[in-house]
């Protein structure tokens, strides 16, 4: 029988496949999550992950049990939460953002299911540009926002992962690359990559604009943009390139910038984050409904 901390950092650490921000959300030591993954491998009798310098990934059988448990957890973690909030009276006012237009379809999605649950509840929806998203939490001017990830940064909580897309590099369409059918992350090395605000935590910035590829090899950066259309502005006149994420090439075509995939580079990763301090019950009643209206980490709509 598996006990509630056993699942939750299996469940955890499947979702995050990072032993460091699983025992961030989970608020224990890096070194708990490890012992107790190796213990639920020596009671199942095979791997739950595969482990390198550089990645973890599920094994086979760690998505089988992956799929099959988060299901039925989801059910009783909303359960014990609707019966906490029935108790405590799930009533007020939420107030979201969203960063960008697939951000925006996909909350809508959610807002429409957590006010199926929760009709008591209301539900206000702000556009946010990315700069702005952290400033608005803090502020106290939204309570909880769906944006990029990974957005690790002391008093900000991570939710799950709500959508997984392709990682595309953004380039000029006279560039060279703009003819290829993929590109490598180790190409990076030959181009200069445009960068996020500066406002930004260091660990967005570092996903999207690395200082250095796998194998070591120094990336040129160049200016921060303030916003995607600046950025991709920017893409178009030549200044350099940028890493986005597969739902750019839909919202944002352009005639002066082709998107080309990454053939060997880690999705792009969206989720809802708040305040710390602020998980009131409605914050968590929503992050229970936008994880429902996606199932699992699902592509970008």
């Amino acid at each position: 029988m598996l006990e509630r901390y056993e699942l939750e950092a299996f469940l955890t650490l499947a979702e995050e496949l990072h032993f460091g921000r699983t025992a961030e959300r989970l608020h224990v030591s890096t070194a708990r999550i490890s012992q107790t993954i190796a213990k639920l491998e020596r009671r199942i009798g095979v791997p739950l992950f595969h482990r390198t310098s550089r990645r973890v990934e599920l094994s086979p059988v760690g998505r089988q049990l992956y799929d099959e448990t988060r299901p039925a957890w989801s059910r009783i973690t909303a359960a014990f939460g609707r019966a906490v909030d029935a108790g405590r009276g799930l009533t007020g006012l939420l107030r979201v953002a969203f960063d960008g237009p697939a951000a925006g379809q996909l909350l809508v999605g959610a807002a429409q299911e957590f006010r199926t649950r929760h009709p008591e509840c209301d539900v206000r929806i702000r556009e946010a540009r990315l700069p702005e998203v952290l400033p608005w939490l803090r502020g106290g001017e939204v309570d909880i926002a769906l944006t990029c990830h990974p957005v690790r940064e002391e008093g900000i909580a991570m939710g799950p992962v709500l959508v997984r897309e392709a990682r595309m590099l953004a380039v000029p369409t006279a560039h060279p690359f703009a003819r290829r059918t993929t590109v490598s992350v180790e190409d990076l090395a030959r181009v200069t990559v445009l960068q996020m605000p500066e406002t930004l935590p260091d660990s967005l910035r570092d996903d999207r604009a690395p200082r250095r590829t796998p194998a070591g090899r120094p990336i040129a950066l160049g200016p921060s943009a303030m916003t995607l259309t600046e950025m991709l502005t920017l893409v178009g006149a030549g200044e350099g390139v940028a890493v986005v994420g597969a739902h750019t090439r839909r919202y944002f075509a352009r005639p002066d910038v082709a998107y080309v995939p990454f053939a060997d580079a880690a999705p792009v990763e969206w989720g809802l984050v708040w305040l710390t301090e602020g998980a009131s019950a409605r914050v968590r009643a929503f992050s229970d409904a936008a994880l429902a209206v996606v199932g699992e980490p699902a592509a970008a709509p």
